[in-house]
């Protein structure tokens, strides 16, 4: 698609090419290049990089035991796993984190809603619901957040992020996201880290919604 302003930073597409980056981010990093020509023809530049390294790489032989598992594993039946395609707004990376289904949305108050894709001690992904006109609490990171727009649009501190743009936020950055007027804002999301909120009632929700 045309018109996105905000991309992958170079580092993330690197490390998402390379398979070094963790895995909720790998499904921002995926569906923000099933959306944005841009960032996927730099995907395969980089791509190509590495394989021009790759091939200028000496060679070493294989042990015997290492050259028998790897034909024993020729051997060995093939999994099939199900294609996924875009369901309305949602890209295919995403509708393969959903399993196809619709998204489990629960309420987070003031009619912002999510559905957590993913959680575990190495990151958190969800999908975030923000009805227009509505703010999200202020906050800060204690970590690195991703959030990509996948319907409506929202401000903050830093500009306005529209549908396939890729807001990049770290510790250094506070701010307070709203979404535009008009349709609700729908986002893919991911952390590996807490929100740090000013206000007391999100922080004591936050063990709850695992935000």
């Amino acid at each position: 698609m045309t018109g996105v302003r905000h991309h992958i930073p170079d580092p993330l597409l690197v490390a998402y090419v390379s398979g070094s980056l963790p895995q909720a981010y790998s499904l921002v990093v995926a569906t923000h290049l099933s959306m944005c020509d841009d960032c996927r023809a730099r995907a395969t530049a980089h791509e190509a990089v590495g394989g021009s390294i790759l091939e200028s790489c000496g060679t070493a032989d294989l042990s015997g035991g290492l050259r028998q598992r790897v034909f024993d594993m020729l051997d060995e039946p093939v999994i099939e796993t199900p294609r996924y395609e875009r369901s309305g707004i949602f890209p295919a990376p995403v509708m393969e984190a959903l399993g196809g289904l619709p998204p489990k949305w629960k309420s987070l108050g003031m009619g912002v809603r999510q559905s957590i894709l993913s959680h575990d001690e190495d990151g958190s992904v969800r999908l975030l619901y923000i009805p227009g006109g509505q703010a999200v609490p202020d906050h800060g990171h204690n970590g690195l957040e991703l959030t990509l727009v996948l319907q409506g649009a929202f401000r903050d501190e830093t500009g306005r992020f529209g549908v396939g743009d890729l807001e990049v936020a770290d510790d250094d950055l506070e701010h307070t996201p709203v979404a535009e007027d008009g349709v609700a804002c729908i986002c893919l999301a991911a952390t590996d880290a807490a929100l740090r909120f000013r206000s007391l009632v999100p922080r004591l929700l936050q063990p709850i919604f695992r935000i």
